[in-house]
């Protein structure tokens, strides 16, 4: 498909004119999906938001793929098929934002764990840019033809929601896409875009690595073959990985996200589990670091005394391909947003990043769909320059407490997602 030449400034004016109306209904969504959070395929209270909000502009919406993923289509005569992705989980780190909509979630997980949950990665001002851009869709659909399908996606986080849906039947729902994009939040300032080609974010695995020994009272270690004897020198070995097998011009990380093991402080437990991310480019990259993860935690077990039959387990959760933009794509859509909010405010060149998502999954059986992921700023200006001032290059970091999506963001993203779409939907 061909992306349209620019938007006329007169629907430009009338999309503005809908999403500066709907502002205060937005921010009011998104402080609700804040100070709600939740956590991976417990998106619940967001994907009936996004349901509700939908249906009552028309669309024709479906719930619960992958679980709590919702897909919605609205028809509007002939033309392309542009598929829009807004994950919806949240993250279990703490808020420390001090804002007064912060989330005080904690959330008991289906191992029984409680943790606290939080928007620390800003897929609450995804959620809300999708219903916003909505809303403007149906408002200037005179002024295109063809079908919208936005999906509310679950379990970004761990990188398996994309594939939830998908595997649940997502395109017995849908009409097969022309083109798929995404959106995400970046510490840059409001009003920043990024339409940058190529390789944007690295390939992933989460990987737990589960040690098996002999486990007894804390009185008698020499009884016992301690599990968690063997993650802890796991997961120091597992620090030399990639100085020690990967050459230094790849990209390679391996990460320690978690320990779990035992529950009381007299007793040595019979089972210890590491959980580990890596990520990478090259598949070959992965292989060393999938075959490493493996050899490394087999001869520490057998170290310690293991034998064959309590080798260490090597658990494959979840992961994605490295995300790549369509380079046509990535042109036309970065031309279009230069001509309709500023060539300064439109980033081509912004450097590959090592963090990883699943958005591209929803390809399915489309693996040659056209994709393209815009980075949208969303932090207040003013921090951004005290933190330059102080030597550093943003405020903070996605994954961090302290992520805050300024309130301007809201409806800024939400005319950025309304613009991208309506490119596509004005295309051929």
């Amino acid at each position: 498909m061909t992306f349209a030449a620019p938007l006329p400034q007169e629907l430009i004016s009338r999309v503005n004119e809908v999403v500066d109306t709907d502002t205060d209904r937005l921010v009011e969504i998104f402080k609700d999906i804040h100070r709600n959070p939740e956590l991976a395929f417990g998106e619940v209270h967001t994907s009936r938001l996004i349901e509700k909000a939908l249906q009552k502009l028309g669309f024709d919406v479906t719930k619960g793929i992958g679980r709590t993923g919702i897909a919605a289509t609205l028809r509007n005569g002939d033309g392309p098929v542009v598929m829009y992705r807004a994950d919806m989980d949240a993250n279990a780190i703490e808020e420390q934002t001090g804002l007064d909509y912060a989330s005080n979630v904690q959330v008991t997980r289906e191992d029984g764990s409680v943790v606290p949950a939080a928007h620390m990665c800003g897929h609450d001002a995804h959620v809300t840019w999708l219903i916003g851009m909505a809303n403007a869709l149906v408002a200037v659909r005179d002024s295109w033809s063809g079908t919208a399908v936005l999906i509310g996606q679950p379990a970004e986080e761990p990188i398996t929601g994309a594939k939830a849906m998908v595997d649940d039947g997502l395109y017995n729902f849908i009409p097969k896409p022309d083109v798929l994009i995404g959106m995400h939040t970046m510490p840059a300032p409001v009003g920043i875009v990024s339409s940058s080609p190529g390789p944007r974010l690295a390939g992933t695995d989460q990987v737990d690595i589960v040690f098996h020994g002999v486990g007894g009272h804390g009185s008698m270690p020499e009884r016992t073959k301690d599990p968690l004897q063997m993650a802890a020198r796991a997961v120091v070995a597992f620090s030399s990985v990639v100085a020690e097998q990967i050459d230094p011009s790849q990209t390679a990380i391996l990460t320690v996200g978690a320990i779990a093991a035992g529950a009381d402080n007299n007793v040595i437990p019979s089972r210890a589990v590491i959980r580990t991310n890596i990520r990478w480019y090259d598949p070959q990259v992965r292989e060393t670091l999938l075959d490493a993860i493996e050899s490394v935690s087999q001869q520490i077990a057998r170290d310690a005394g293991v034998g064959d039959d309590l080798l260490p387990e090597i658990i494959l959760k979840g992961g994605s391909l490295p995300l790549v933009n369509d380079p046509e794509l990535a042109a036309a859509m970065s031309t279009s947003l230069a001509a309709t909010i500023g060539d300064d405010r439109v980033l081509t060149d912004l450097p590959a990043a090592t963090a990883s998502e699943d958005v591209q999954i929803l390809k399915g059986p489309y693996p040659d769909m056209p994709f393209n992921y815009l980075m949208v700023g969303i932090a207040d200006s003013a921090l951004v320059a005290a933190a330059r001032a102080h030597g550093d290059d943003v405020p903070f970091s996605p994954h961090t407490p302290n992520y805050i999506v300024d309130l301007a963001a809201v409806p800024y993203g939400t005319k950025v997602a309304a613009y991208a779409m309506l490119g596509l939907l004005r295309g051929e």
